[in-house]
């Protein structure tokens, strides 16, 4: 097996490095992950002192994350310009299930029945962008992070928030799927 920057890696190697993450986050001496914050850290980077929530030392906190969201970005940017494209593989139930609601193209990263200005521009889109953006970052404002902070770095500190917290994303997306998006896309 060779691993490569240019395709997937199996299971077996990147569960276990993002699973040493957490270790080395308290051997440096910070508990605290997560992709949500550093939302946070640029508000107070940028506005220092206007307000309460704002108020803290970004740098000591936050600077590490911040570097981190930067690699995370350019770690994106350049994997989309070179790395060889990936087919992605969709299970023949999932496909089945969507083509029923009317989707009918998986040639590229999402549906282009649903991801277009067209589609955008209906007062379903609309909706769901204005009011599915407002709920998302009222969710990660209220729960105080998102799930890659709350499922690898609270859930390894056994943080009773944080498995709150995960299980409520488990049920708001069960929710979602099956109650909420059949409504969205079927209705398009």
């Amino acid at each position: 097996m060779t691993l490569s920057f240019s395709g997937e890696w199996p299971w077996y190697v990147a569960g276990p490095l993002i699973g040493l993450f957490v270790p080395a986050l308290l051997l440096a001496g910070n508990k605290v992950f997560g992709i949500s914050g550093n939302l946070r850290h640029i508000c107070s980077a940028i506005v220092p002192g206007k307000l309460e929530f704002f108020r803290y030392d970004w740098r000591r906190t936050g600077l590490w994350n911040l570097v981190f969201l930067s690699g995370v970005l350019t770690g994106g940017f350049l994997s989309s310009y070179f790395a060889a494209p990936q087919v992605i593989h969709i299970s023949p139930k999932t496909v089945s299930t969507l083509t029923g609601l009317g989707i009918h193209d998986f040639s590229g990263m999402a549906p282009r029945e649903l991801f277009t200005w067209h589609a955008l521009l209906t007062l379903r889109g609309i909706v769901s962008v204005v009011v599915g953006g407002f709920l998302v970052g009222f969710g990660t404002a209220y729960a105080a992070g998102c799930t890659s902070g709350h499922a690898i770095s609270g859930l390894a500190n056994l943080e009773l928030p944080s498995l709150i917290a995960v299980l409520g994303f488990f049920a708001g997306g069960l929710a979602a799927t099956y109650l909420i998006l059949p409504f969205v896309i079927g209705g398009q």
